[in-house]
């Protein structure tokens, strides 16, 4: 039940996605004065050294946030990510990679609240010193449970603002999990109808997985489906492929980000001819109007060549390490 850590896959290319998204959204919200609430189900740690024995073991970071690093004229919406991560490293060598939690923390106003869940024992414990000690988060704005984050967030919806995002990020390591997130959202949808709900989804081979994404897709709300690919799927089954965000209730400018963004993202992080993005988005949102449910709007597919995959770090060094000054 506990054997996932998130620290053996930070920086991977599923992390960029996905914060690259949630930073957008973040600064969406700021845009009104008015307070609002993030709640995250699933929190983990909070802060990932990337040289330490974790990252530093599995390595997947090289695929992800070194290759962002590495690539030249990122679109706006990357831009913003990376500057978030900067904010993490001053010193200018990418050791530190913050969680949603942090990255939410580093966006919010004073007014703003951060309600998590982690139910994994040794990562929240982490959580709560990362965001007390080093990031000196108040108990008046933060708040930690020590519980399952599908049962817990139904009591604090809707947040009394009226304005919030939802962060479903489970590992999906309990195949239970993906029914878990179809019924959070309904409840959810149920208690905060107008709340930005944001669901974080693998790309794997695995028939619930497909069958979550298609049952999402059926729900008669305004969403915007984005998953971007990045190799071809193992020949024995496992690993991950690539990973997808399920946005219920998004902001008006999510889709004109992602179209610039997902392009850029599919060239530099594709490990091989396989990669290529996906954007779609409800009918109902497209057309201005009430659509039947499960009806989408037209996909915007992004397939690339072959032959310009992007060079790839050399053995034992990340583009970070080759282009910053050494750590002190």
């Amino acid at each position: 039940m506990f054997s996932y850590r998130h620290a053996f896959h930070a920086g991977n290319h599923a992390d960029v996605l996905k914060h690259a998204i949630l930073v957008q959204i973040l600064d969406y919200l700021n845009h009104k004065d008015t307070p609002y609430w993030v709640i995250d189900t699933h929190a983990g740690a909070g802060l990932y050294a990337l040289d330490g024995d974790w990252a530093g073991q599995s390595g997947e970071v090289t695929e992800g946030l070194d290759r962002v690093l590495g690539a030249a004229q990122p679109p706006a919406l990357i831009e913003r990510y990376v500057r978030a991560i900067q904010d993490f490293n001053p010193d200018g060598v990418a050791n530190l990679y913050p969680g949603s939690p942090c990255l939410a923390l580093h966006a919010m106003r004073p007014d703003d609240r951060l309600r998590l869940f982690e139910l994994h024992p040794t990562e929240g414990q982490v959580l709560e010193d990362t965001l007390r000690q080093q990031m000196r988060a108040s108990r008046r704005q933060v708040a930690v449970a020590f519980e399952d984050g599908f049962a817990g967030m139904k009591r604090l919806l809707p947040p009394p603002p009226r304005r919030g995002l939802v962060l479903i990020d489970p590992s999906y390591e309990n195949k239970q999990d993906y029914r878990s997130v179809q019924q959070a959202l309904r409840d959810g949808l149920q208690r905060f109808a107008q709340g930005c709900f944001v669901i974080w989804y693998p790309l794997v081979q695995r028939v619930q997985a497909h069958e979550m994404v298609r049952a999402l897709e059926r729900m008669p709300v305004d969403w915007l489906n984005a998953s971007l690919t990045v190799c071809k799927p193992s020949s024995d089954g496992l690993g991950l492929h690539g990973s997808g965000m399920f946005i219920v209730n998004p902001p008006w400018t999510l889709e004109t980000e992602l179209r610039a963004a997902l392009p850029w993202l599919q060239t530099v992080l594709a490990q091989d001819d396989q990669a290529r993005f996906n954007l779609t988005r409800s009918a109902k949102a497209g057309q201005g109007q009430a659509g039947a449910a499960g009806a989408q709007a037209p996909a915007t597919d992004g397939s690339r060549p072959r032959n310009d995959r992007p060079a790839r770090p050399a053995a034992g060094r990340s583009p970070h390490q080759k282009r910053s000054p050494s750590r002190k």
